[in-house]
Protein backbone atom coordinates (compact mmCIF):
# COMPACT_ATOMS: atom_id res chain seq x y z
CA UNK A 1 0.00 0.00 0.00
CA UNK A 2 1.43 3.37 -1.05
CA UNK A 3 0.74 6.41 1.09
CA UNK A 4 1.64 10.09 0.87
CA UNK A 5 0.89 12.74 3.48
CA UNK A 6 0.79 16.28 2.07
CA UNK A 7 0.97 18.71 4.98
CA UNK A 8 -0.24 22.31 5.30
CA UNK A 9 -1.40 22.68 1.71
CA UNK A 10 -4.08 25.10 0.50
CA UNK A 11 -6.78 23.20 -1.40
CA UNK A 12 -7.96 25.43 -4.26
CA UNK A 13 -6.92 28.51 -2.28
CA UNK A 14 -8.60 27.59 1.02
CA UNK A 15 -6.96 27.57 4.46
CA UNK A 16 -4.04 25.14 4.83
CA UNK A 17 -4.89 21.53 5.62
CA UNK A 18 -3.37 18.05 5.32
CA UNK A 19 -4.14 15.47 2.64
CA UNK A 20 -3.53 11.76 3.17
CA UNK A 21 -3.32 9.68 0.00
CA UNK A 22 -3.64 5.91 0.28
CA UNK A 23 -3.42 3.82 -2.84
CA UNK A 24 -5.40 5.69 -5.50
CA UNK A 25 -7.69 7.91 -3.40
CA UNK A 26 -7.66 10.79 -0.96
CA UNK A 27 -8.15 8.91 2.32
CA UNK A 28 -8.39 11.84 4.73
CA UNK A 29 -8.45 15.63 4.76
CA UNK A 30 -7.86 17.60 7.96
CA UNK A 31 -5.38 19.34 10.23
CA UNK A 32 -2.70 17.47 12.15
CA UNK A 33 -3.01 14.20 10.26
CA UNK A 34 -0.43 11.51 11.00
CA UNK A 35 0.55 8.42 9.05
CA UNK A 36 3.82 6.73 10.07
CA UNK A 37 3.91 4.67 6.88
CA UNK A 38 3.39 7.64 4.55
CA UNK A 39 5.95 9.61 2.59
CA UNK A 40 5.62 13.22 3.73
CA UNK A 41 5.37 16.03 1.20
CA UNK A 42 5.68 19.51 2.74
CA UNK A 43 2.86 21.56 1.25
CA UNK A 44 3.63 24.80 3.07
CA UNK A 45 2.93 27.68 0.71
CA UNK A 46 1.63 25.35 -1.98
CA UNK A 47 -1.82 25.22 -3.60
CA UNK A 48 -3.45 21.87 -4.40
CA UNK A 49 -5.64 21.77 -7.49
CA UNK A 50 -7.52 18.91 -9.10
CA UNK A 51 -5.21 17.48 -11.76
CA UNK A 52 -5.36 19.59 -14.89
CA UNK A 53 -7.12 18.28 -18.01
CA UNK A 54 -6.24 19.42 -21.53
CA UNK A 55 -8.86 19.11 -24.24
CA UNK A 56 -6.42 19.92 -27.04
CA UNK A 57 -2.99 18.28 -27.24
CA UNK A 58 -0.95 17.19 -30.25
CA UNK A 59 1.24 14.20 -29.37
CA UNK A 60 2.33 13.51 -32.99
CA UNK A 61 2.61 9.74 -32.53
CA UNK A 62 2.20 7.77 -34.75
CA UNK A 63 4.15 9.28 -37.62
CA UNK A 64 6.07 12.31 -36.33
CA UNK A 65 8.00 10.89 -33.41
CA UNK A 66 10.82 13.30 -34.26
CA UNK A 67 8.63 16.12 -32.92
CA UNK A 68 6.90 14.34 -30.03
CA UNK A 69 5.86 10.92 -28.77
CA UNK A 70 3.02 9.92 -26.52
CA UNK A 71 5.58 9.31 -23.78
CA UNK A 72 7.48 12.60 -24.14
CA UNK A 73 4.25 14.57 -24.47
CA UNK A 74 2.84 12.79 -21.43
CA UNK A 75 5.94 13.70 -19.43
CA UNK A 76 5.59 17.35 -20.49
CA UNK A 77 1.94 17.24 -19.45
CA UNK A 78 2.73 15.80 -16.01
CA UNK A 79 5.39 18.47 -15.47
CA UNK A 80 2.74 21.03 -16.36
CA UNK A 81 0.38 19.67 -13.70
CA UNK A 82 -1.84 17.62 -16.01
CA UNK A 83 -3.31 14.23 -15.19
CA UNK A 84 -5.26 13.80 -18.44
CA UNK A 85 -4.88 15.03 -22.02
CA UNK A 86 -6.99 14.62 -25.14
CA UNK A 87 -4.77 13.74 -28.11
CA UNK A 88 -5.72 15.24 -31.46
CA UNK A 89 -6.21 13.10 -34.55
CA UNK A 90 -3.80 14.70 -37.03
CA UNK A 91 -1.19 11.98 -36.77
CA UNK A 92 0.23 9.86 -39.60
CA UNK A 93 -1.72 7.71 -40.18
CA UNK A 94 -4.64 9.87 -39.13
CA UNK A 95 -6.58 8.68 -36.09
CA UNK A 96 -9.69 7.98 -38.15
CA UNK A 97 -10.10 4.27 -37.33
CA UNK A 98 -10.55 2.18 -34.22
CA UNK A 99 -7.10 0.69 -34.73
CA UNK A 100 -5.22 4.00 -34.62
CA UNK A 101 -7.10 5.47 -31.65
CA UNK A 102 -6.55 2.25 -29.73
CA UNK A 103 -2.82 2.43 -30.53
CA UNK A 104 -2.60 5.96 -29.08
CA UNK A 105 -4.67 4.95 -26.05
CA UNK A 106 -2.42 1.95 -25.33
CA UNK A 107 0.73 4.04 -25.72
CA UNK A 108 -0.67 6.40 -23.12
CA UNK A 109 -1.38 3.55 -20.73
CA UNK A 110 2.13 2.18 -21.22
CA UNK A 111 3.69 5.56 -20.47
CA UNK A 112 1.58 5.81 -17.31
CA UNK A 113 2.23 9.53 -16.77
CA UNK A 114 -1.19 10.96 -17.66
CA UNK A 115 -4.42 9.49 -18.96
CA UNK A 116 -4.29 9.91 -22.74
CA UNK A 117 -7.75 10.10 -24.27
CA UNK A 118 -7.63 10.00 -28.10
CA UNK A 119 -9.74 12.35 -30.18
CA UNK A 120 -10.93 10.76 -33.41
CA UNK A 121 -11.03 12.42 -36.81
CA UNK A 122 -14.38 13.61 -38.12
CA UNK A 123 -13.54 12.80 -41.73
CA UNK A 124 -11.39 10.16 -43.41
CA UNK A 125 -7.81 11.40 -43.62
CA UNK A 126 -8.95 14.86 -42.43
CA UNK A 127 -9.90 15.41 -46.08
CA UNK A 128 -13.37 16.79 -45.35
CA UNK A 129 -15.06 14.52 -47.89
CA UNK A 130 -16.72 11.67 -45.96
CA UNK A 131 -17.25 10.75 -42.34
CA UNK A 132 -14.69 8.60 -40.60
CA UNK A 133 -15.55 5.50 -38.55
CA UNK A 134 -17.11 7.51 -35.71
CA UNK A 135 -19.15 4.65 -34.31
CA UNK A 136 -16.28 2.16 -34.44
CA UNK A 137 -13.99 4.60 -32.62
CA UNK A 138 -16.68 5.21 -30.01
CA UNK A 139 -17.04 1.46 -29.45
CA UNK A 140 -13.29 0.81 -29.38
CA UNK A 141 -11.19 0.26 -26.26
CA UNK A 142 -10.35 3.98 -26.42
CA UNK A 143 -14.04 4.89 -26.03
CA UNK A 144 -13.67 8.03 -28.16
CA UNK A 145 -16.25 10.73 -27.44
CA UNK A 146 -14.71 13.81 -29.07
CA UNK A 147 -14.04 14.05 -32.80
CA UNK A 148 -12.11 16.79 -34.59
CA UNK A 149 -10.31 17.47 -37.85
CA UNK A 150 -8.25 20.09 -36.00
CA UNK A 151 -5.77 21.72 -38.32
CA UNK A 152 -8.52 21.53 -40.91
CA UNK A 153 -12.04 22.92 -40.80
CA UNK A 154 -15.01 20.69 -41.57
CA UNK A 155 -16.00 23.25 -44.18
CA UNK A 156 -18.86 21.34 -45.85
CA UNK A 157 -22.03 22.30 -43.94
CA UNK A 158 -23.86 19.12 -44.96
CA UNK A 159 -21.01 16.96 -43.67
CA UNK A 160 -20.83 18.96 -40.45
CA UNK A 161 -24.56 18.51 -39.94
CA UNK A 162 -24.29 14.75 -40.46
CA UNK A 163 -21.42 14.52 -37.98
CA UNK A 164 -23.36 16.45 -35.31
CA UNK A 165 -26.34 14.17 -35.86
CA UNK A 166 -24.33 10.94 -35.88
CA UNK A 167 -22.55 11.46 -32.56
CA UNK A 168 -25.82 12.14 -30.74
CA UNK A 169 -26.27 8.37 -30.54
CA UNK A 170 -23.51 8.14 -27.92
CA UNK A 171 -23.53 11.75 -26.64
CA UNK A 172 -20.40 12.57 -28.60
CA UNK A 173 -18.95 15.97 -29.45
CA UNK A 174 -17.72 17.51 -32.68
CA UNK A 175 -14.81 19.86 -31.98
CA UNK A 176 -14.44 22.33 -34.83
CA UNK A 177 -11.36 24.14 -36.09
CA UNK A 178 -13.27 27.23 -37.16
CA UNK A 179 -11.66 28.55 -40.34
CA UNK A 180 -13.42 29.25 -43.62
CA UNK A 181 -10.63 28.04 -45.94
CA UNK A 182 -11.60 30.26 -48.87
CA UNK A 183 -10.99 33.32 -46.71
CA UNK A 184 -7.55 32.24 -45.49
CA UNK A 185 -5.78 31.07 -48.65
CA UNK A 186 -2.11 31.96 -48.31
CA UNK A 187 -2.68 33.63 -44.94
CA UNK A 188 0.41 34.15 -42.78
CA UNK A 189 -0.88 36.08 -39.75
CA UNK A 190 -3.85 38.07 -38.42
CA UNK A 191 -5.34 40.45 -40.98
CA UNK A 192 -4.95 43.95 -39.62
CA UNK A 193 -2.69 46.91 -39.24
CA UNK A 194 0.42 44.82 -38.53
CA UNK A 195 -0.05 42.47 -41.49
CA UNK A 196 -0.52 45.47 -43.77
CA UNK A 197 2.66 47.07 -42.49
CA UNK A 198 4.65 43.81 -42.84
CA UNK A 199 3.23 42.98 -46.25
CA UNK A 200 1.97 39.54 -45.15
CA UNK A 201 -1.31 38.02 -46.30
CA UNK A 202 -3.84 38.29 -43.49
CA UNK A 203 -6.09 35.71 -41.79
CA UNK A 204 -9.30 37.73 -41.18
CA UNK A 205 -11.25 37.35 -37.96
CA UNK A 206 -14.45 36.81 -39.96
CA UNK A 207 -13.07 33.52 -41.31
CA UNK A 208 -13.35 32.14 -37.76
CA UNK A 209 -16.55 33.91 -36.82
CA UNK A 210 -18.48 32.83 -39.92
CA UNK A 211 -17.85 29.12 -39.28
CA UNK A 212 -18.75 29.42 -35.59
CA UNK A 213 -21.99 31.22 -36.51
CA UNK A 214 -22.85 28.51 -39.04
CA UNK A 215 -22.00 25.65 -36.72
CA UNK A 216 -23.96 26.90 -33.72
CA UNK A 217 -26.99 27.13 -36.00
CA UNK A 218 -26.39 23.57 -37.19
CA UNK A 219 -25.93 22.32 -33.62
CA UNK A 220 -29.10 24.12 -32.58
CA UNK A 221 -31.00 22.64 -35.50
CA UNK A 222 -30.03 19.02 -34.82
CA UNK A 223 -29.56 19.23 -31.04
CA UNK A 224 -25.95 18.07 -31.26
CA UNK A 225 -22.94 18.91 -29.09
CA UNK A 226 -20.44 21.35 -30.58
CA UNK A 227 -17.09 22.37 -29.14
CA UNK A 228 -15.18 25.28 -30.67
CA UNK A 229 -11.40 24.92 -30.64
CA UNK A 230 -8.98 27.78 -29.93
CA UNK A 231 -11.34 30.77 -30.07
CA UNK A 232 -9.29 33.85 -30.93
CA UNK A 233 -11.48 36.87 -31.75
CA UNK A 234 -13.82 39.28 -30.00
CA UNK A 235 -16.44 38.63 -32.67
CA UNK A 236 -16.35 34.89 -31.95
CA UNK A 237 -17.01 35.63 -28.30
CA UNK A 238 -20.19 37.50 -29.18
CA UNK A 239 -21.42 34.70 -31.46
CA UNK A 240 -20.86 32.21 -28.63
CA UNK A 241 -22.51 34.48 -26.06
CA UNK A 242 -25.67 34.70 -28.15
CA UNK A 243 -25.68 30.96 -28.85
CA UNK A 244 -25.36 30.09 -25.17
CA UNK A 245 -28.16 32.51 -24.30
CA UNK A 246 -30.39 30.52 -26.67
CA UNK A 247 -29.43 27.24 -25.03
CA UNK A 248 -27.33 25.83 -27.86
CA UNK A 249 -25.20 22.88 -26.73
CA UNK A 250 -21.90 24.59 -27.43
CA UNK A 251 -18.67 24.84 -25.44
CA UNK A 252 -15.49 26.68 -26.31
CA UNK A 253 -11.81 26.86 -25.46
CA UNK A 254 -9.08 29.48 -25.56
CA UNK A 255 -5.34 28.85 -25.61
CA UNK A 256 -2.81 30.41 -23.24
CA UNK A 257 -1.04 32.15 -26.14
CA UNK A 258 -4.25 33.81 -27.34
CA UNK A 259 -4.70 35.17 -23.81
CA UNK A 260 -1.23 36.72 -23.68
CA UNK A 261 0.46 37.36 -27.04
CA UNK A 262 -0.59 39.79 -29.80
CA UNK A 263 0.01 39.91 -33.53
CA UNK A 264 2.76 42.47 -32.92
CA UNK A 265 5.05 39.50 -32.17
CA UNK A 266 5.11 38.82 -35.92
CA UNK A 267 7.16 41.98 -36.40
CA UNK A 268 10.21 39.91 -35.43
CA UNK A 269 9.52 37.43 -38.25
CA UNK A 270 10.37 34.72 -35.72
CA UNK A 271 8.36 31.65 -36.83
CA UNK A 272 7.88 30.57 -33.21
CA UNK A 273 5.02 33.10 -33.19
CA UNK A 274 3.32 31.58 -36.22
CA UNK A 275 0.20 29.73 -35.11
CA UNK A 276 -3.25 28.81 -36.42
CA UNK A 277 -5.48 30.65 -35.67
CA UNK A 278 -2.99 33.50 -35.58
CA UNK A 279 -2.17 35.76 -32.68
CA UNK A 280 -4.72 38.56 -32.68
CA UNK A 281 -4.95 42.10 -31.28
CA UNK A 282 -4.95 43.52 -27.76
CA UNK A 283 -8.70 44.16 -28.10
CA UNK A 284 -9.27 40.49 -28.92
CA UNK A 285 -7.20 39.45 -25.90
CA UNK A 286 -9.30 41.67 -23.63
CA UNK A 287 -12.52 40.13 -24.97
CA UNK A 288 -11.16 36.59 -24.57
CA UNK A 289 -10.10 37.22 -20.97
CA UNK A 290 -13.51 38.66 -20.11
CA UNK A 291 -15.27 35.71 -21.78
CA UNK A 292 -13.12 33.27 -19.85
CA UNK A 293 -14.00 34.96 -16.58
CA UNK A 294 -17.76 35.02 -17.22
CA UNK A 295 -18.00 31.52 -18.67
CA UNK A 296 -18.76 32.25 -22.32
CA UNK A 297 -15.44 30.49 -22.93
CA UNK A 298 -15.49 27.31 -20.86
CA UNK A 299 -11.93 26.03 -20.95
CA UNK A 300 -8.25 26.90 -21.27
CA UNK A 301 -6.76 24.32 -23.65
CA UNK A 302 -3.11 24.33 -24.67
CA UNK A 303 -3.19 23.38 -28.37
CA UNK A 304 0.27 22.00 -27.55
CA UNK A 305 1.79 21.71 -31.04
CA UNK A 306 5.39 20.46 -31.06
CA UNK A 307 7.40 20.75 -34.28
CA UNK A 308 10.79 19.48 -35.31
CA UNK A 309 13.56 22.06 -35.71
CA UNK A 310 13.45 22.05 -39.50
CA UNK A 311 9.72 22.83 -39.46
CA UNK A 312 10.17 25.96 -37.33
CA UNK A 313 13.67 27.33 -37.85
CA UNK A 314 13.10 28.49 -41.41
CA UNK A 315 11.54 31.41 -43.28
CA UNK A 316 8.21 32.57 -41.83
CA UNK A 317 6.25 31.64 -44.95
CA UNK A 318 7.44 28.02 -44.85
CA UNK A 319 7.23 27.45 -41.09
CA UNK A 320 4.60 25.13 -39.67
CA UNK A 321 2.07 26.84 -37.37
CA UNK A 322 2.00 25.85 -33.71
CA UNK A 323 3.47 26.36 -30.26
CA UNK A 324 4.32 24.29 -27.21
CA UNK A 325 1.98 24.76 -24.27
CA UNK A 326 1.73 21.93 -21.76
CA UNK A 327 4.57 22.92 -19.42
CA UNK A 328 3.67 26.61 -19.28
CA UNK A 329 -0.15 26.74 -19.39
CA UNK A 330 -0.76 26.96 -15.66
CA UNK A 331 1.83 29.72 -15.32
CA UNK A 332 0.16 31.69 -18.12
CA UNK A 333 -3.24 31.24 -16.46
CA UNK A 334 -1.81 32.48 -13.16
CA UNK A 335 -0.20 35.44 -14.93
CA UNK A 336 -3.42 36.35 -16.77
CA UNK A 337 -6.03 35.59 -14.11
CA UNK A 338 -4.02 36.13 -10.93
CA UNK A 339 -4.46 33.76 -7.97
CA UNK A 340 -8.13 33.09 -8.78
CA UNK A 341 -7.74 29.44 -7.84
CA UNK A 342 -11.37 28.41 -8.10
CA UNK A 343 -11.63 29.92 -11.58
CA UNK A 344 -8.38 28.28 -12.65
CA UNK A 345 -9.59 24.91 -11.34
CA UNK A 346 -12.89 25.36 -13.17
CA UNK A 347 -11.38 26.31 -16.52
CA UNK A 348 -8.41 23.94 -16.49
CA UNK A 349 -9.72 20.86 -14.68
CA UNK A 350 -13.36 20.53 -13.70
CA UNK A 351 -14.99 21.75 -16.91
CA UNK A 352 -12.63 20.07 -19.41
CA UNK A 353 -12.98 16.78 -17.51
CA UNK A 354 -16.75 17.12 -17.64
CA UNK A 355 -16.76 17.93 -21.37
CA UNK A 356 -14.51 14.97 -22.15
CA UNK A 357 -16.39 12.62 -19.82
CA UNK A 358 -13.22 11.71 -17.92
CA UNK A 359 -14.51 10.12 -14.73
CA UNK A 360 -12.24 10.62 -11.73
CA UNK A 361 -10.62 13.74 -13.15
CA UNK A 362 -11.60 17.33 -12.46
CA UNK A 363 -12.68 16.60 -8.87
CA UNK A 364 -11.39 18.71 -5.98
CA UNK A 365 -9.38 16.83 -3.36
CA UNK A 366 -11.76 15.38 -0.77
CA UNK A 367 -12.12 12.08 1.15
CA UNK A 368 -12.83 9.18 -1.21
CA UNK A 369 -11.98 11.12 -4.36
CA UNK A 370 -9.44 9.65 -6.83
CA UNK A 371 -6.05 11.18 -6.03
CA UNK A 372 -5.54 13.08 -9.28
CA UNK A 373 -4.05 16.38 -8.21
CA UNK A 374 -1.29 18.88 -8.75
CA UNK A 375 0.65 21.04 -6.30
CA UNK A 376 1.88 24.45 -7.41
CA UNK A 377 4.10 26.97 -5.67
CA UNK A 378 2.66 30.33 -6.74
CA UNK A 379 5.46 32.33 -5.09
CA UNK A 380 8.17 31.04 -7.42
CA UNK A 381 8.94 32.87 -10.65
CA UNK A 382 10.80 30.84 -13.26
CA UNK A 383 12.53 31.72 -16.49
CA UNK A 384 11.53 29.44 -19.37
CA UNK A 385 14.50 27.75 -21.02
CA UNK A 386 13.54 25.71 -24.10
CA UNK A 387 16.36 23.19 -23.58
CA UNK A 388 14.97 22.33 -20.15
CA UNK A 389 11.51 21.38 -21.43
CA UNK A 390 10.48 17.70 -21.53
CA UNK A 391 9.00 17.95 -25.01
CA UNK A 392 11.10 16.68 -27.91
CA UNK A 393 10.51 20.04 -29.57
CA UNK A 394 11.66 23.53 -28.60
CA UNK A 395 9.10 25.83 -30.23
CA UNK A 396 7.95 27.68 -27.12
CA UNK A 397 6.95 31.34 -27.55
CA UNK A 398 7.84 31.96 -23.91
CA UNK A 399 11.59 31.35 -24.21
CA UNK A 400 13.48 33.43 -21.62
CA UNK A 401 10.23 34.91 -20.29
CA UNK A 402 9.83 34.91 -16.50
CA UNK A 403 6.48 33.46 -15.47
CA UNK A 404 4.81 32.87 -12.10
CA UNK A 405 4.33 29.45 -10.54
CA UNK A 406 6.21 26.16 -10.41
CA UNK A 407 4.66 22.70 -10.44
CA UNK A 408 6.04 20.92 -7.39
CA UNK A 409 4.15 17.62 -7.63
CA UNK A 410 1.58 15.84 -9.75
CA UNK A 411 -0.27 12.69 -8.65
CA UNK A 412 -2.10 10.30 -10.96
CA UNK A 413 -4.39 7.99 -8.99
CA UNK A 414 -2.21 8.33 -5.93
CA UNK A 415 1.11 7.73 -7.65
CA UNK A 416 3.46 10.69 -8.14
CA UNK A 417 4.42 11.44 -11.71
CA UNK A 418 6.26 14.58 -10.60
CA UNK A 419 7.96 15.22 -7.23
CA UNK A 420 10.00 18.27 -6.26
CA UNK A 421 9.45 19.65 -9.73
CA UNK A 422 11.04 16.66 -11.47
CA UNK A 423 9.47 13.83 -13.45
CA UNK A 424 9.51 10.60 -11.43
CA UNK A 425 10.01 8.47 -14.55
Amino acid sequence: MTAYLITSVSVVGAAPTDLLIRDDVIAEVGSGLTAPDATVVDGTGLVALPGLVDLHTHLREPGREDAETVESGSRAAALGGYTAVCAMANTSPVADTAGVVEQVWRLGREAGLVDVQPIGAVTVGLAGERLAELGAMADSAARVRIFSDDGHCVADPKLMRRALEYVKAFDGIIAQHAEEPRLTEGAQMHEGEVSTRLGLIGWPAVAEEAIIARDVLLAEHVGGRLHVCHVSTAGSVEVLRQAKARGVRVTAEVTPHHLLLTDERAETYDPVYKVNPPLRTAADIAALRAALADGVIDVIATDHAPHAVEDKECEWAYARPGMLGLETALSIALDVLGPEWDLIAERMSRTPARIAGLTGHGVDPAPGVPANLTLIDPAVRRTIEPTELASRSRNTPYARMTLPGRIVATFLRGEPTVLDGKAVK
